[in-house]
């Protein structure tokens, strides 16, 4: 007999969630099939992945063509193709969605990360990407940087559910959920049905190993090397700490009581970016009830066939994740700046990433306005449209 091991992972209480999206995934099924035989339950987006998407398939050009003969501009453009494969994800996870009440089948959209340091025009652009997809199951992605915090707050309150990423450090995490029960105390008070309103906090993973092992391995002492592969563990591990505690409290309870979902703790960035490393190590070891992990789809794979579920990973390693902290410190790691410098290249990385995309769009426009298309090939775009989009192309 086969183990299905997904199957295992998920009823040890963790939410199954891809992390990629493409018009190429949705067209073929894959997405559907992922959800339907690997227990995929959700799906994340971000610059990165929509400038791949664009730049390898040729099936976003019926819906160029139609930009460019209207004349759209490239950012426009960009939230147009974006925002219909999004609808379309969000059609294909419905089932996920209603399964789950309204907890999972989520997918989620990132805000112009140009606009990280912008509060007002974050929520305003929020704001126009949910009424652009215009489905329940959708997340909006704002970024966990100082500025955007208020965002979060202010997004939640217009009764938008948030999908706050790029968390690398605990005392921004304990900000972000702060940010949470504002944000849905005031929807509250604004008459929001709580139980429709959903978010997740993105805590990044791989990446805080990636920078720590390159400052052990300048440090270079045989203390210093034996730390490598054991920061991020031990970070995303005290991340739930603190989480158990918030959503322990009254005032977590207050809100609970009138219908609120708690802000699940995410795991992003979960592939190894050592070989060295287990590949499925990001999942093995951050097993816990609430959670969720968004994946590549090679890693799924990976865990499908060999990853090993244990009941809750995370809750009995507390302690040895604080002496991982402190033995850090100890040989000289600066935490607090590997944090710092985390959160300024990860705004920095997707800040590359969308005008990538811009920049490939905008070329994609003016090759689509060059060439031609006959009567047959726009109606089969429209039609195409209005059975994907709902209408909304």
């Amino acid at each position: 007999m086969t183990t299905d091991r997904l199957g295992e992972l998920t009823a040890a209480g963790v939410a199954v969630w891809l992390d990629d999206l493409s018009r190429v995934r949705l067209n073929s099924g894959g997405l559907d099939q992922l959800r339907r035989d690997k227990h995929v339950v959700g799906v994340t987006t971000n610059p990165t992945i929509f400038a791949k998407a664009l730049s390898d398939a040729d099936t976003y050009d019926w819906q160029l063509r139609d930009l460019a003969a209207r004349g759209v501009d490239v950012e426009e453009a960009v939230r147009m193709l974006t925002t219909y494969d999004v609808r379309w994800a969000c059609d294909v996870m419905r089932p996920a969605y209603d399964a789950s009440g309204g907890v999972d089948g989520r997918v989620s959209i990132e805000v112009d990360p140009r606009l990280a340091h912008e509060a007002e025009r974050t929520v305003a652009e929020a704001k126009a990407l949910w009424w652009l997809v215009d489905r329940p199951n959708l997340f909006i992605k704002i970024p966990a940087t100082q500025d955007g915090l208020p965002a979060i707050t202010a997004t939640l309150a217009e009764g938008i559910s948030v999908n706050v990423t790029l968390i690398f450090g605990l005392d921004r995490y304990s900000e972000v959920m702060e940010a949470f029960l504002a944000g849905m105390e005031q929807a509250k008070a604004n008459g929001h049905d709580l139980s429709k309103i959903a978010s997740v906090a993105s805590f990044f993973v791989s990446r805080v190993d990636s920078e720590v092992d390159k400052r052990l391995e300048k440090i270079g002492s045989d203390d210093a090397k034996s730390l490598r592969g054991k920061a991020a563990v031990a970070n995303a591990r005290l991340a739930y700490e603190r989480y158990s505690e918030v959503f322990g409290s009254d005032r977590w309870r207050a809100l609970a009581d009138a219908g609120a979902h708690p802000q699940r703790p995410l795991w992003a960035s979960t592939s190894t970016k050592n070989p060295d490393y287990r590949d499925v190590i990001y999942v093995e070891e951050l097993i816990a009830p609430g959670t969720v992990n968004t994946m590549p789809e090679s890693v799924i794979h990976a865990y499908a066939e060999h990853g090993e579920t244990h009941p809750d990973t995370v809750t009995g390693a507390y302690d040895d994740a604080r002496e991982v902290f402190a033995a850090l410190e100890s040989v000289g790691v600066d935490l607090a700046d590997v944090i710092a410098t985390l959160e300024r290249e990860g705004v920095e990385k997707f800040e590359t990433s969308w005008q990538e995309l811009l920049d490939g769009v905008r070329k994609s426009l003016a090759a689509a306005g060059r060439g031609s298309s006959s009567p047959g090939d726009a109606a089969r775009g429209n039609a195409d449209a209005a059975v994907r989009a709902g209408g909304n192309a």
